[in-house]
């Protein structure tokens, strides 16, 4: 589930319509402009509204009844509920969380650096905002759909309890969760090239981490992650993302130059990523 909320309200359905290298440099980075929030916590994209690529145009329906890919589905599901209470299960649940500050952490171990707002500010600004771009790409084709999810379906229970009630009312095609690290991944990718492998395999766990979780089918991730590459290329031309993904290369650079460690367990995150 991806949502904007303030307090227990979600806002963010009604909102949802519809590379290029970069250098890094170790000279201090430049203060970004503030960027306002659409919701409590959320900072509003790079992207317009109307703007962002129609994943309506790119996706296609869900998998059918009786097919082929439905049954690859249900196969990835039953291997998933098998993992409940595993240290992959735990991670599932630590990539669940999309509020910032801890969502800030996801990648850190993949960078090989802290990731925060006072270590990284403009990689922390570029993050959340295109939180929001990645997120709400996939809400045409969720709200169209309103694919059942996988919990719902075999009664075993989800990662994050807490939000059973909102996702079943959310459509679980495509995964909102995946699309966002995804884009993330694509992202970091290109502000510390020399890591790209790591982020890229780190990224694509986090999409699984949605099957784990038993709260999304295997082609809710896949499509999750078109959405993601799709918004991540619209992105590559706005001038503001562009700024900040290179001020975002500066700081990771300064930050290993300093010694900024991050502060996750990537010995403990390893393991279960090979669990």
């Amino acid at each position: 589930m991806f949502k904007i909320a303030a307090g227990g309200a979600a806002l963010g359905l009604a909102l949802a319509v519809a590379g290029c290298g970069t250098t890094a440099s170790e000279k201090p980075v430049a203060k970004a402009e503030p960027v306002k929030e659409i919701a409590p916590g959320y900072l509003a994209g790079y992207l317009a509204m109307g703007t962002a690529p129609s994943s309506l145009a790119i996706v296609p329906p869900p998998p059918a009844p009786g097919s082929a890919a439905l049954a690859r589905d249900e196969e990835a599901a039953k291997a998933a509920v098998a993992q409940h209470g595993s240290p992959r299960w735990d991670l599932a649940i630590k990539d669940a969380e999309l509020k910032f500050p801890k969502a800030a952490e996801t990648f850190s171990c993949a960078l090989g650096v802290e990731v925060s707002e006072q270590t990284t500010p403009r990689l922390y600004v570029l993050l959340r905002r295109t939180l929001v771009d990645n997120g709400l790409s996939t809400y045409p084709t969720k709200t169209l759909y309103q694919r059942a999810r996988p919990f719902t379906q075999n009664g075993a229970p989800i990662c994050t309890p807490a939000e059973e009630a909102e996702l079943r009312k959310d459509g679980s095609y495509p995964s909102g969760h995946t699309a966002i690290g995804w884009g993330w991944a694509l992202i970091l990718a290109q502000a510390a090239p020399d890591k790209a492998e790591a982020i890229l395999a780190r990224g694509r766990a986090f999409g699984q981490s949605r099957v784990v979780c038993n709260v999304h089918w295997l082609s809710d991730t896949d499509e999750g992650r078109m959405m993601g590459a799709a918004t991540v290329a619209k992105l590559q031309s706005n001038p503001d993302f562009q700024a900040d993904l290179a001020a975002a290369a500066a700081e990771i650079v300064a930050a290993r130059a300093a010694g900024k460690a991050p502060t996750r367990d990537c010995a403990a995150e390893a393991a279960a990523l090979k669990s």
